[in-house]
């Protein structure tokens, strides 16, 4: 786990501006320590050079430099005034760091949903919903320990504690040097706490997933297993894995103590070794009294730092291993996007040259060798056929050869192992569930259009048998408020629309007819017929005796024999 993760910088811009300015506080902070240091210890020398005159042995360099009473006022200003910027910078630091914690998860969730909602509807791999939600909602909040607490400590260790080592050292050279011999212990003990932490954290987060996915599953099944009175047994389960998160919070509080206890301790033993040395030379009037004032003034603020950025961090682990996986979420998302965009992307430049050499009746829908796999397991292909313009063609075969998965590879939601697609763009498409939104059925069939056409809306829902249907009608969640068959058919007059408004050259559609009755399927397949007509390659998936019956040909897929993949796009 590591104290400052770069991506944070990558993912979310406004940590740039919390470290920088951050920065910036943490030097004038660094600067008032300096000076409130060296005017305290000067005006306290100025105070007891007076008495110590009168004691009999006081002899030597104690009043080497020493500053006369006339400038004690002067020295108690210069104190105070170095007290006043040292807290305004720090209250600066603290309201930098709360305000950038804000802006970082923000930019972090925008950043994660954006990659979810860009994933492939194919993902076959990943996190569930229950740890999405768990890392996305109170994973990230738990920066906010990190940022207010870790992320302040963390700069002052980087700017504050080398300027301070450097005055103690040019102060006093003996003292900067035990500073020096004895300071790296401390980062030692650091780092063998942290991974012990890290383990710790880790078994606590990976419970509180377990957690929340059961939860999640109960929730979901509250009315089944109330049907069959399994109710109680979920209750058992769901205590013990709070149990179980209880015990595994509790270990890392064990480990956050011990670890404050133990950068305490040996701060403090480097604070008594330095003193003991400053002590005996002062004693012995080997030692200006101001100076030595000023390097133990100065000793508690060098180390104090670097303990707390310890105690910081221990505290804010939650919220790393959230951020932690919330990168993964990003970069799982990024790299598969990019490997199935590179993979279309040739396809595409491939179909668009031969596109330009070609004749218009050539086949501008074509797969050549496609293979598609799913978990390192080939489950369709390798396959071959093509769709011209101007022609209806029907995909068929039994349930799991593979169908979906081929219109997937088209549509770029998976990459295919070997062969190649080409096909040119857009392709205007319907899955097989209708995906209805709560809005209007105008705005559900132009989905994706900022300037909605409402003369194509009208004849989009009327090509497909929905003339009674009023587009200004309201739906609810998920389309409620239309009848299975009446929401297959707003899909498709939705992939009409969007042939109709981009002038797409491809029209592919996954079961359109699969909800409806003979009537309103014969309706559906004589749109297609008339796409096509109009010069359209159309492609549909259907088990639908109708459809074939009205397509032009039908291709059929049969299922792959499993066989073990390896990765890599074909050529």
């Amino acid at each position: 786990m590591k104290p400052f993760d770069p991506r944070l910088l990558r993912y979310a811009r406004a940590a740039r501006g919390v470290l920088l300015i951050g920065a910036g506080l943490g030097l004038l902070r660094t600067c008032a320590v300096l000076a409130w240091s060296w005017c305290l210890a000067n005006a306290i020398t100025a105070l007891a050079l007076p008495v110590m005159d009168g004691i009999p042995g006081v002899r030597g360099r104690i009043d080497e430099g020493a500053y006369g009473a006339a400038q004690l006022t002067w020295l108690l200003l210069g104190a105070l005034a170095a007290v006043l910027v040292r807290s305004l910078a720090g209250w600066g630091m603290d309201v930098v760091a709360a305000r950038g914690a804000v802006r970082v998860k923000a930019q972090l969730r925008s950043a994660a949903l954006d990659a979810l909602d860009a994933r492939s509807p194919q993902r076959d791999s990943g996190p569930g919903d229950a740890e999405l939600a768990t890392s996305l909602g109170r994973g990230l909040d738990a920066l906010d320990g990190y940022f207010s607490g870790y992320i302040p400590q963390l700069l002052l260790t980087g700017v504050a504690t080398p300027i301070l080592v450097l005055a103690v050292l040019l102060a006093d050279p003996l003292s900067g040097l035990i500073v020096i011999v004895v300071f790296p212990i401390i980062p030692v003990f650091m780092i063998l706490i942290g991974l012990a932490t890290q383990a710790v954290q880790d078994r606590q987060w990976s419970q509180l997933q377990r957690l929340s996915s059961s939860f999640l599953d109960v929730v979901g099944g509250l009315a089944t297993l109330r049907i069959f009175g399994r109710q109680d047994r979920q209750i058992a389960r769901i205590s013990r894995e709070t149990e179980e998160y209880r015990s595994r919070t509790m270990s890392v509080l064990r480990v956050t103590f011990l670890s404050g206890f133990v950068l305490d301790l040996a701060g403090t033993f480097s604070i008594a070794l330095v003193a003991v040395t400053v002590g005996t030379r002062l004693v012995s009037g080997e030692f200006p009294l101001g100076l030595g004032l000023f390097v133990l003034l100065l000793l508690p603020e060098t180390f104090v730092p670097i303990r707390q950025v310890g105690a910081a961090f221990h505290a804010s682990t939650e919220g790393l291993a959230a951020a932690g996986r919330v990168f993964a979420i990003i970069e799982s998302e990024d790299e598969l996007r990019g490997a199935a965009s590179t993979s279309r992307r040739t396809e595409l430049e491939s179909g668009a040259a031969a596109g330009a050499t070609a004749p218009a009746a050539q086949s501008v829908l074509r797969f050549d060798e496609v293979s598609v796999a799913r978990s390192g397991r080939r489950v369709v292909g390798p396959t071959s056929f093509a769709v011209d313009r101007g022609e209806l063609v029907a995909m068929a075969g039994p349930s799991g050869a593979g169908k979906s998965t081929l219109v997937a590879a088209l549509l770029g939601f998976v990459a295919p192992i070997r062969g190649r697609i080409v096909a040119p763009e857009p392709i205007s498409w319907a899955g097989q569930r209708p995906g209805l939104l709560h809005g209007s059925i105008s705005a559900n069939v132009a989905l994706g259009d900022d300037a909605p056409n409402g003369g194509l809306v009208r004849r989009a829902l009327d090509a497909v048998g929905l003339q009674h249907l009023d587009g200004a009608a309201e739906l609810g969640v998920a389309g409620a408020g239309v009848s299975g068959g009446q929401a297959q058919r707003i899909a498709v007059a939705r992939a009409l629309y969007r042939a109709w408004n981009l002038d797409c050259a491809v029209l592919v559609l996954d079961e359109p007819t699969s909800a409806l009755d003979a009537e309103s399927e014969a309706v559906v397949c004589a749109a297609l017929r008339r796409e096509a007509d109009a010069g359209r390659a159309v492609l549909v998936v259907s088990h639908r005796e109708a459809v074939h019956r009205a397509a032009d040909r039908v291709v059929r897929v049969v299922a792959a024999r499993p066989e073990p993949t390896t990765a890599g796009v074909g050529a």
